[in-house]
C-alpha cells in the first residue's frame, strides 16, 4: 500500500457526500433493478452507504464534539481510510451473496459465476478511487473462500450481514476497551441498516 498524507478534505468529497446524502435519500425516487448492471450498481452503492454511514456515525458518537478535530491527525486518518476499505469489501460480499441467494430462492437462478463477476468488477473499478491493491487482493481471496461453502438456499435467512457487522467492529479505529463496551450497539447499528436495504431490494428487484 503506497503511503500518502490524508486529511479531512480527502474524505469530505468522496466519502462524506454519501454520509450527508443519506439524510435526504428517503426523498429520492428508487430505480428498479431490471438487469445485472442495475444489480451491480445497487450492490456497490448500498454497500458503500452502509459501511461509511455506520463507520462515521460510530466515530462521531464516540468522539463527541471533538469529532472533526481528529481529522487533522494523519495517523488517525490512515486508520479511518484502512477501516473504510476493509469494511466496504466485506459489505460488498454480504450484499452480493444475499442478492444471489434471493435470486436462487425466488427465481431459481443458479449462475453463481455471475456473483463473482459482479464482485470482482466492483473491486477493480475501485482502483481508480485509491482502494488499496492489497485489500482488493485479500477481498477477492476471501470471496472465493466463502463462495466454496455458501448454501444459496439458506444464506439470505441465515444472518447474511453478520460478517460486515463484525468487520465494522473489528476495523473501527476506536480503543479496544471502548469497543468491547460498544459491541452489541455497533453490531446492531449495521444490522439495522442492512434490514432497510433488504426491504428496498425486495421492492426494487425485477429481473
Amino acid at each position: 500500500m503506497s503511503k500518502f498524507k490524508l486529511s479531512w478534505k480527502d474524505l469530505s468529497f468522496n466519502d462524506f457526500k454519501i454520509y450527508l446524502f443519506s439524510l435526504f435519500k428517503a426523498f429520492i425516487p428508487k430505480r428498479k433493478i431490471k438487469n445485472f448492471d442495475d444489480l451491480e450498481n445497487f450492490i456497490q452503492s448500498k454497500s458503500a452507504w452502509v459501511s461509511q454511514v455506520t463507520l462515521y456515525n460510530y466515530l462521531k458518537t464516540r468522539m463527541g464534539t471533538r469529532y472533526v478535530l481528529h481529522f487533522e491527525n494523519d495517523k488517525f486518518m490512515s486508520s479511518v481510510n484502512l477501516a473504510k476499505w476493509n469494511i466496504y469489501s466485506v459489505a460488498l460480499q454480504d450484499l452480493t451473496f444475499f442478492s444471489f441467494s434471493y435470486l436462487k430462492v425466488n427465481f431459481n437462478y443458479t449462475e453463481y459465476s455471475k456473483a463473482r463477476e459482479i464482485y470482482f468488477n466492483i473491486l477493480d473499478d475501485e482502483v481508480s478511487n485509491n482502494m488499496p491493491l492489497e485489500i482488493i487482493k485479500n477481498a477477492k481471496e476471501t470471496f472465493d473462500e466463502r463462495l466454496k461453502n455458501i448454501n444459496w438456499d439458506e444464506y439470505l435467512i441465515d444472518h447474511p450481514f453478520n460478517p460486515s457487522a463484525l468487520s465494522l467492529y473489528k476495523w473501527a479505529p476506536i480503543a479496544e476497551e471502548l469497543k468491547t463496551l460498544d459491541r452489541k450497539i455497533v453490531l446492531n447499528s449495521m444490522i439495522l441498516k442492512w434490514k432497510n436495504i433488504e426491504k428496498e431490494f425486495n421492492k426494487l428487484i425485477d429481473l
